[in-house]
């Protein structure tokens, strides 16, 4: 896969080995506020010694571990500025979207909006029917995208977390 948008000098490829680590950096430059485990941090402080960074980390390598052919990368002057992970599933015939992510420089230049029509593109061509994608309520920016590219709301998912080592319910405080 490799797209061209001449003029605006932006390229969709798919991801190489030598883009993890831009691909991590971005990561953990796109999430603060629209990751679940940057609101439990948020609540609760960090948990078991790592950042909510450090498991965002951690969920994003093992995502390219798994699924590094279906990664496609935005590229710029040379430089990578956004990407977007998909995991086929031949089985079900339905594509999930887990993760898009545009370094903040570069957001709002429609850089999401191709990296996404490029991985709708990729799940046809491997025989998908439907195309999944999720984000947090709070995240209207993103909700809107997905919208205007036609993903339309089938559920809503409520995340809950108590900690263990407190005895009463609903007890919260930092560094559990």
């Amino acid at each position: 896969m490799d797209r061209n948008r001449e003029g605006r000098g932006l390229r969709i490829r798919s991801f190489r080995e030598s883009d993890r680590e831009a691909v991590v950096a971005i990561t953990l430059l796109a999430f603060p506020g629209v990751a679940i485990d940057h609101a439990i941090e948020e609540r609760f402080g960090t948990v078991g010694g790592l950042t909510w960074q450090d498991r965002k980390r951690r969920d994003i390598e093992r995502d390219l571990d798994l699924h590094a052919p279906h990664t496609l990368v935005a590229e710029m002057e040379g430089r990578v500025v956004g990407y977007v992970t998909s995991h086929p599933d031949p089985l079900s015939r339905i594509g999930w979207i887990p993760n898009l992510a545009i370094h903040p420089e570069y957001q709002g230049r429609g850089i999401g909006r191709e990296l996404l029509e490029a991985a709708l593109e990729q799940f046809r061509r491997l025989g998908m029917a439907l195309a999944k994608i999720e984000t947090l309520a709070h995240n209207e920016r993103a909700l809107h995208l997905y919208q205007e590219l036609g993903f339309v709301e089938v559920a809503r998912q409520v995340h809950l977390v108590r900690p263990l080592e407190r005895s009463e319910p609903g007890a919260e405080g930092p560094g559990v």
